[in-house]
């Protein structure tokens, strides 16, 4: 199983960016029922959950990003995603993507998201 997230970039505070992050490797049934979260880690600073989706729909997000980001999967693309809607510097960090699907953890390998004020 290969994760490959993307969408990242250079994004002005307020804008709006999509991150994606895509299985390969697995079969439809396998991602449908895995568990999906986007963490990120800023300069200097620990690796943190952003953002929670799991197999029923259910989304949990951190405080910070509460009501400014969504996640969402699309399972026949087998890709979930990270809507970034009006992002803040403090936001600025590489984003990761990780499924818990087979029993185990996969991580992908981050996508840079730097947000200018």
């Amino acid at each position: 199983v290969q994760l490959q997230a993307s969408g990242g970039g250079l994004v002005q505070a307020g804008g709006s960016l999509r991150l994606s992050c895509k299985a390969t490797g697995t079969i439809l049934s396998v991602f449908s029922t895995g568990a999906w979260d986007w963490y990120r880690q800023a300069p200097g600073k620990q690796r943190e959950l952003v953002a929670s989706i799991t197999s029923g729909g259910s989304k949990t997000y951190v405080d910070a990003v509460k009501g400014r980001f969504t996640a969402s999967r699309d399972n026949a693309k087998r890709t979930v995603y990270l809507q970034m809607n009006s992002p803040k510097p403090e936001d600025t960090a590489v984003y990761y993507c990780k499924g818990f699907i087979y029993s185990s953890n996969y991580w992908g390998r981050g996508t840079l998201v730097t947000v200018s004020s």
